[in-house]
């Protein structure tokens, strides 16, 4: 899948949040975001700055998906056009359970997944695979964003944020 890839390093949630920004200015209608990473590694975080920054809503109110497992969002203004679904799969296993959902209804909606690397096989739909880690010294997070080649300009990121050690 992926034949950009940029490794990137945030020192706190601050870091994090403003990548998340910068990740959302990339993302085009119909995206499939998926977020990788272990408990606590920063995907909601990441996920909320994402979310906020498509539909140009900084104040946005974006509780996690946990529960509901899926929470739907719709832009307002300019971004009206604009829908999101917010997807935790922590608690499946297959696509098919997934397809129950309603995740993949509509072409033109964007769809972020996070506990994505519980069904492998999303990625072969994915858009961006961003996989979070907690380094062993527990500080910061170290981000890998993979996309495929029509996302040159996520080489940019490399540039705005410190590269992973």
């Amino acid at each position: 899948m992926s034949d950009v890839t940029v490794g990137v390093f945030t020192a706190n949630e601050e870091q994090t949040i403003e990548l998340g920004r910068a990740i959302g200015g990339l993302v085009r209608k119909g995206d499939m975001i998926l977020l990788n990473g272990g408990l606590g590694s920063g995907k909601s975080v990441l996920a909320r700055a994402i979310i906020r920054r498509i539909l140009s809503q900084p104040q946005l109110e974006i509780p996690s998906p946990s529960f509901p497992l899926v929470l739907p969002y719709k832009g307002e203004g300019e971004k009206a056009d604009w829908s999101i679904l917010h997807a935790d799969i922590f608690r499946f296993e297959r696509q098919e359970e997934l397809e129950e959902l309603g995740l993949f209804d509509s072409p033109e909606t964007v769809v972020l997944v996070e506990w994505a690397e519980r069904v492998p096989a999303l990625e072969k739909m994915a858009h961006l695979i961003i996989s979070l880690n907690i380094p062993a010294s527990g500080q910061g997070r170290l981000i890998e964003v993979a996309s495929s080649a029509d996302r040159e300009e996520l080489a940019q990121l490399g540039a705005r944020f410190p590269v992973a050690p």
